[in-house]
C-alpha cells in the first residue's frame, strides 16, 4: 500500500519528521530481518521515543487501516519482522533505558530496546544473572527476545524467556496503554496475558517496558569440550548425560561440518579426525562446577567419546563458547545465502532425528549443518546456498526443511523450538497445532486487534 501525505503528516507530527523515514535506502533496509529469501518494502519507518509516541502511532494506524511490523534489531530467523503487507515498520531501538535494576527483589525494569547483552552487563554489575541468553545477544533487544520468546544457550538449565518475565507495558492496536503482571514472582490475578504476549511476535500489541526477574549470579563456571566419532553418538551420549541426574547450564553440538567453519572462523585447535563434538559447561559453586564436569565428562566418555577436555582457565572456556556461538556466521562465510532453521525434538529421539536431517539432505542433493542445543533436544540444521538466484538449490532446500520439519513432529517434536513462527513457519503451524487451535489463535488476534493490522500475515492472521 502507499501512505497518504495527510497519514505521512500525522505520523511526523507524533515522532518528529527526523523520526519518519520514506527514502527509498531507508525503506530497502528495512524490507527484510536476519532470516533470508524474506523481503517487502515497507512505506515508511517509524522511530518512536516512548510509550506516548507508540500509542499515538497506532491509534493512527488502526484509524486508516495501516499495517504496522514492531521491530527491534531485526536478528530474528523467522522473518517475525519482514512487512509482509507493507505499512509502517514501529522499530523501538530509542526505547532503550534500563529503568532499574533491584537486587533486593532480583529483577530489572527495561525498555524494549535494550540489548540482551547491554541487560546481562548491568545485571553481572550487580551480582546478578539475567538467564536468557540468544545466540545473538549483542544485538539482539530484549523486546524482540520477548517477543520471539527466544532461548539460547542455557536454555536446558534455566529455560527459556518466558520463565523470567514477571510483567508488560504494552500498546494495543487501538492505542490503549495495559500493564500486565508485575513484580511479583507469585500474582494469579486474572488471565496471564503476560505469557500470552511473551512469543506474540507483535501480532498482539507493541511491548514497551518488560519487568524482567534475574538470579543471583553464580560464583563460578567453566566449560569442556567431548569429540565424537559421528553426531548420533553425540546424540546419545546427551542421553547418558541427562540418565546420571546432572543437568548442566550449557550442553551444545556441532556437527563436522560446523566444526570445520568454526575452526577457519576462530582456529582454535579443534580436532579434524572427529565427525561431533558436545560442548558441555556448568555453573555454581566452584567445587560443584568441578565435580560436575567431570562426571559430565565420564558419562561421555562411557558413551563412546574419542577425548574429553575441560578448559584450563577462563579464557580459554570464554572461547570455547564464542566458538558454539559464532557457527551461524561462520557457516554464512562459506556462500552466499545461509538458511538457519530451528526444530526440537524430545531428548531421547535426538540421535534419531540427526539420523533423518542426514537422510533427508542427501535425498534432497543439499548440504546441512547441524548444530543446536543438544540437552533439550533443540537443532539448528542449516544449509549454504551458493546465490538466492539458484532456484532449483532453493526449492530443494526448502523441500528438506518441510520434511525436517514433518520428521521432528513425527518424533513428537515442534516445528520451533525458540526462533519463533514468523512468516517462514506459518505453513508448518496448522500441522502443529491443527485446525481447532488455528481458529482459537485467530478469535484471539481478533480481540486484542481488531483492525487486523498488528503484524499481518503472522501468527494468528
Amino acid at each position: 500500500m502507499t501512505l497518504s501525505p495527510p497519514v505521512l503528516a500525522e505520523l511526523r507530527a507524533i515522532v518528529g519528521a527526523a523520526n519518519v523515514h520514506d527514502a527509498d535506502g531507508d525503506l530497502v533496509a528495512y524490507a527484510r530481518d536476519a532470516t533470508p529469501l524474506f523481503h517487502h518494502r515497507p512505506d515508511v519507518v517509524v522511530f518512536p521515543a516512548d510509550t506516548a509516541q507508540v500509542a499515538a502511532v497506532l491509534a493512527t494506524a488502526t484509524r486508516h487501516g495501516v499495517p504496522v511490523v514492531p521491530r527491534g534489531a531485526g536478528s530474528n530467523l523467522c522473518a517475525a519482522t519482514v512487512p509482509l503487507h507493507g505499512g509502517i515498520v514501529l522499530v523501538l531501538t530509542r526505547l532503550d533505558r534500563i529503568l532499574e535494576v533491584s537486587a533486593d527483589e532480583l529483577l530489572a525494569r527495561v525498555q524494549p530496546g535494550v540489548t540482551s547483552a547491554r541487560l546481562a552487563d548491568a545485571a553481572a554489575a550487580r551480582g546478578l544473572l539475567w538467564a536468557p541468553d540468544p545466540g545473538s545477544r549483542t544485538v539482539a533487544t530484549v523486546g524482540g527476545t520477548i517477543a520471539t520468546c527466544a532461548g539460547g544457550l542455557r536454555g536446558l538449565k534455566y529455560g527459556v524467556t518466558r520463565n523470567y518475565v514477571l510483567g508488560l507495558e504494552a500498546v494495543l492496536a487501538t492505542g490503549e496503554v495495559i500493564r500486565t503482571g508485575g513484580r511479583l514472582w507469585k500474582d494469579v490475578a486474572g488471565y496471564d496475558l503476560t505469557r500470552l504476549l511473551t512469543g506474540s511476535e507483535g501480532t498482539l500489541a507493541v511491548i514497551t517496558e518488560a519487568t524482567v526477574a534475574l538470579l543471583p549470579a553464580p560464583a563460578a563456571s567453566n566449560t569442556g569440550v567431548a569429540y565424537f566419532r559421528t553426531l548420533a553418538e553425540a546424540g546419545a551420549a546427551v542421553a547418558a548425560v541427562i540418565r546420571a541426574g546432572l543437568v548442566p547450564a550449557t550442553l551444545e553440538f556441532l556437527d563436522r561440518a560446523c566444526m570445520d567453519a568454526v575452526e577457519d572462523f576462530a582456529g582454535l585447535g579443534l580436532r579434524a579426525d572427529a565427525g561431533a563434538l558436545l560442548l558441555f559447561g556448568d555453573d555454581g559453586p566452584p567445587e560443584t562446577v568441578e565435580r560436575h564436569l567431570a562426571r559430565i565428562g565420564a558419562a561421555c566418555g562411557d558413551a563412546g567419546a574419542i577425548e574429553v577436555t575441560t578448559a584450563r582457565e577462563v579464557a580459554q572456556a570464554e572461547a570455547l563458547l564464542a566458538a558454539r556461538r559464532c557457527a551461524l556466521p561462520a557457516l554464512s562465510r562459506r556462500g552466499g545465502v545461509t538458511i538457519l532453521e530451528d526444530a526440537t525434538v524430545p531428548r531421547p529421539r535426538l540421535a534419531e532425528m540427526v539420523d533423518r536431517i542426514d537422510a533427508i539432505a542427501a535425498r534432497h542433493g543439499v548440504a546441512i549443518a547441524t548444530f543446536g542445543h543438544a540437552g533439550d533436544g533443540n537443532l539448528h540444521p542449516t544449509c549454504v546456498l551458493e546465490s538466492a538466484r539458484d532456484s532449483d538449490a532453493v526449492r530443494r532446500a526448502e523441500a528438506a526443511f518441510a520434511d525436517i520439519f514433518a520428521a521432528a513432529l513425527d518424533l513428537g517434536g515442534t516445528i520451533t523450538g525458540e526462533h519463533g513462527v514468523g512468516a517462514a513457519k506459518l505453513p508448518f503451524l496448522t500441522a502443529r497445532l491443527g485446525a481447532d487451535q488455528m481458529a482459537l489463535l485467530r478469535r484471539i488476534k481478533t480481540a486484542f486487534d481488531p483492525a487486523g493490522i498488528l503484524n499481518p500475515g503472522k501468527v494468528g492472521s
